[in-house]
């Protein structure tokens, strides 16, 4: 078998499998990958992920950003780290019986991680998951659909249909949540005055019926599981045929 980085893998990711030390020469004293990576997500939880950059890191951790480079080559590197601590491990699933009961588990996990850290969902999403606490949350998601006859493609389909329902979910609650110097708007009293209701039929009786009330309790938790139970419908569904 070959080097982990014959197959693309930086230093640094493997580094936080315990695969391969990083840096490869020059340490400097009192400095680390852990070190590094705390660092950066006490500055994206205070402030942002907008305010993590490595100069900023530098400055923090008392040396230059040309020294961090020791330890992660690039910025990516570095935010795929962040996330992996950010996230942390996924639940055991010991207590879910099913697979419906297992991909609840995970996904209600998966949005407390992610709205407990809402500076994550500010991580692009692009490559597929490489670093460990990652492939645990996949391993889990994927273990939960053992014994159900599904082929592992569609398993793996299940899987990214999942995290992207609840990464949407976790986007608005966030958003709701932490609005920073956004004005709040009164929307369904603006949409009322801004909507014709023969040209938007369907818009005026949601109004109407109360769907769209300013002055109701927003349930978020409801909606959520409103949300992953029609998700799951659907693949109960496939698994019926």
């Amino acid at each position: 078998m070959g080097e982990i980085a014959d197959f693309g893998v930086p230093a640094s990711i493997a580094a936080a499998w315990g695969v391969q030390d990083r840096p490869g020469y020059g340490p400097r004293p009192g400095l680390s990958l852990e070190r590094i990576v705390d660092t950066a997500v006490r500055v994206a939880a205070a402030e942002g992920l907008a305010a993590v950059s490595m100069v900023r890191l530098g400055k923090e951790l008392g040396t230059s950003a040309m020294a961090l480079y020791r330890y992660v080559a690039a910025k990516d590197e570095l935010l795929d780290l962040m996330l992996d601590r950010g996230l942390g491990p996924p639940p055991d699933g010991a207590g879910a019986t099913g697979w419906r009961a297992g991909l609840q588990e995970w996904a209600q996990a998966l949005l407390a991680a992610m709205l407990a850290n809402p500076w994550t969902l500010q991580v692009p999403a692009g490559a597929p998951p490489i670093t460990p606490n990652q492939i645990r949350w996949l391993e889990r998601c994927l273990a939960a659909l053992a014994g159900t006859g599904l082929a592992e493609p569609e398993k793996l389909s299940i899987v990214l249909l999942l995290s992207g329902y609840v990464r949407s979910f976790a986007s608005t609650a966030a958003a709701a949540m932490h609005p920073g110097d956004r004005k709040p708007v009164d929307y369904g009293r603006a949409l009322a005055r801004l909507t014709d209701p023969e040209r938007f039929p369907a818009i005026t009786a949601a109004i109407a019926a109360g769907a769209i009330d300013d002055d109701a309790d927003y349930d978020a938790a409801a909606e959520f599981a409103f949300g992953l139970d029609r998700v799951l419908d659907g693949i109960a569904a496939l698994l019926d045929r």
